[in-house]
């Protein structure tokens, strides 16, 4: 006896793609995965910077700021690097990914060329794991395959 082969879920109008959830919660995520992000690693930042002191209103609002930057460049990097060939696409993560180290390392109060080491070897790790995966996610002629 045989059955018929199942056809393709095409819930988000491409095809082969599957998606859990609908359009309205992508959208919402869009959102808020980095505004999540900016206010942990503004507390965390913060929590760095004031090394175990008391919490005071300078170091409150270094924290907002630090929050509302990266939520902006994660937002402005999650919207326009995907449109990006894939070595710019790596490139910019692993910039933006190693900068966020070093900043985080450097607030804690070690020297500036710790914080840099530390950094670029971040830096290099994530430029090296996204430039794979892009690389694997595309056929020859540098389209996407999802």
């Amino acid at each position: 006896m045989s059955h018929a082969a199942p056809g393709p879920r095409t819930a988000s109008g491409r095809p082969g793609t599957i998606r859990l959830f609908s359009d309205r919660t992508h959208g919402v995520a869009r959102l808020a995965v980095p505004v999540v992000l900016g206010l942990v690693y503004g507390c965390w930042a913060a929590t760095n910077a004031r090394h175990g002191g008391p919490i005071t209103g300078g170091n409150v609002l270094f924290g907002f700021v630090t929050a509302l930057v990266f939520a902006v460049l994660c937002a402005a990097l999650l919207s326009v690097a995907p449109k990006l060939r894939r070595e710019v696409h790596a490139a910019l993560w692993g910039a933006f990914s190693g900068i966020a180290v070093g900043f985080l390392v450097n607030q804690s109060g070690t020297s500036v060329l710790r914080s840099t080491v530390l950094g670029l070897v971040i830096a290099a790790c994530v430029f090296v794991f996204t430039f794979y995966r892009y690389y694997t996610h595309e056929d020859a002629k540098g389209h996407r395959i999802e």
